[in-house]
């Protein structure tokens, strides 16, 4: 059989590409090894799916940083208002949290999902589902693809395999072998936006904890235990995260501790590094030291638990203090000096060893893949192989959390739709 395109996985990105092709009159065809499409938009966001970001084009190729610039053209095909408008002609209301992600009104992913899938029946492409490919070869009349039931001919491919983040999705790194096959040079695919692990005990005592604002440095760990660090110093931190924060059970989640997992991932020895957290960012340390012996001083037969509880969680202040040595029902009015001051340091410089991450299998995207420098990023077509075009995560492409990730995939896909 021959179409004028293939795409290859029906993520959030094939399902774009595919759509676009057909609309333009390209006879279509979508490949999905999974017996249901877009698996991993269902889990994406808690099941609530973060389409995209509330900011422009320059908003977005600024949080990609160094990778940004090959953004330009994908974004001025479909920015984040176009993706918003995408979703509201299909039926999807879409609304801005104040972190500036744009979720479904709804708050559920299938809705993201049907609308994809709404668009594309319209478009007139056909879907494969539960059909694997098993080869991809660049041959003198196109493309031969051959699958688990069948031998397909095609002008022009588009691959949207993904990466390797949650492969329990299907996304289990295909993709880098049939583009390495190709010709084309992988960058060591890694985990990005995962979960981190520490063997601190107290860490995974506070599993449930939240902290809505803390300020997560990352420091070589030789160095972090050898003297104490200096604010401003900034060459000292290997990176720095600001965002809301979850102590788990295997050791620490949420946004801030997920964008900085990049750097720990980017590591040779990610186990000797440590992680140095500000529970209180908006107030400086003097400031602290200032009002804590003000409250101490005006409360001097509470506990100190308690009154450290008026700024910091309750756990926490306890586990704090526990850490300390600090018996939990001592009073204020009995608090040292150096007492008071080793507890603003483990406030604002509190110190956990990171032991690794979560991987592949918790992490949210992909960081490497397909070498940019190897793709037309104004038509997303392969500098190396004519007809053959590449969208989504399986490029060297990952951006911070907060649908970033969502919108490079759909602005991608929508670019090399434009281009077969």
């Amino acid at each position: 059989m021959r179409w004028d395109v293939i795409v290859v996985g029906a993520g959030a990105a094939g399902l774009i590409a595919a759509t676009r092709a057909a609309e333009r009159g390209r006879r279509t065809l979508l490949l999905e090894k999974n017996r249901k499409p877009g698996a991993k938009i269902l889990m994406s966001g808690g099941t609530r799916c973060n389409i995209t970001h509330q900011t422009d084009a320059r908003g977005i190729v600024t949080a990609f940083g160094r990778q940004g610039r090959f953004l330009h053209s994908a974004l001025a095909a479909l920015g984040p208002q176009d993706v918003v408008e995408l979703f509201a002609a299909e039926g999807v209301a879409t609304k801005v949290e104040e972190t500036g992600k744009v979720f479904p009104v709804s708050d559920r992913a299938t809705d993201v999902l049907q609308a994809l899938l709404s668009r594309l029946r319209r478009s007139g492409c056909e879907l494969a589902l539960g059909e694997p490919l098993d080869r991809l070869e660049n041959v003198e009349s196109g493309f031969e693809l051959v699958t688990s039931a069948r031998a397909l001919h095609a002008d022009r491919v588009i691959v949207t395999t993904g990466g390797q983040s949650y492969p329990g999705c299907g996304t289990t790194g295909d993709g880098y072998d049939w583009m390495s096959s190709l010709g084309h040079t992988i960058v060591t695919p890694r985990p990005a936006l995962t979960p981190i692990t520490t063997n601190a005990d107290w860490v995974r005592a506070l599993r449930g904890v939240t902290i809505p604002d803390v300020v997560v440095r990352l420091l070589p760990g030789e160095s972090a235990v050898a003297e104490a660090p200096q604010r401003n110093k900034k060459s000292r931190y290997l990176d720095e995260c600001r965002g809301s924060f979850l102590f788990t059970h295997f050791g620490l989640s949420g946004p801030v501790a997920l964008d900085i997992s990049r750097t720990i991932t980017a590591h040779p020895q990610p186990h000797t590094l440590v992680l140095e957290c500000d529970f209180l960012p908006a107030t400086e340390i003097v400031p602290l030291g200032d009002q804590l012996a003000r409250d101490f001083a005006a409360d001097g037969k509470k506990q100190v638990m308690g009154i450290l509880a008026r700024h910091i969680p309750r756990r926490l202040a306890e586990a704090i203090g526990l850490s300390l040595g600090l018996p939990q029902e001592l009073k204020a009015a009995e608090v040292s000096k150096r007492q008071r001051q080793a507890l603003v340091a483990a406030i604002k410089q509190n110190r956990i060893p990171v032991s690794g991450t979560r991987g592949f299998g918790k992490a949210e995207v992909t960081s490497g893949g397909v070498s940019l420098a190897e793709v037309d990023s104004r038509t997303m077509q392969s500098k190396r192989v004519p007809n053959l075009f590449i969208a989504g995560e399986l490029l060297d492409l990952d951006g911070p959390i907060g649908g970033y990730n969502f919108q490079a995939a759909f602005s991608t896909a929508w670019l090399a739709g434009e281009s077969v």
